[in-house]
């Protein structure tokens, strides 16, 4: 089986885990002193539910799909 399989496979769990770290991170901006933390830790979930759509674009770019 490819990686690409997997990845669509995943693409749910990816999707779940990065919507909770990035509530996690925006709940922790919003209660601190400083805010760069929590928008940090939002900012990589964000990133973590984002990364099947972007590693479908890398690949439609690199193979021209």
């Amino acid at each position: 089986m490819s990686p690409q399989y997997w990845l669509e496979a995943a693409t749910l769990a990816f999707n779940l885990v990065g919507l909770v770290v990035c509530l996690v991170g925006l709940t922790l901006a919003q209660r601190m002193r400083r805010r760069w933390p929590g928008y940090l830790i939002a900012l990589i979930g964000f990133l973590i539910a984002a990364t099947p759509m972007f590693h479908q674009y890398i690949s439609a770019m690199r193979y021209g799909q």
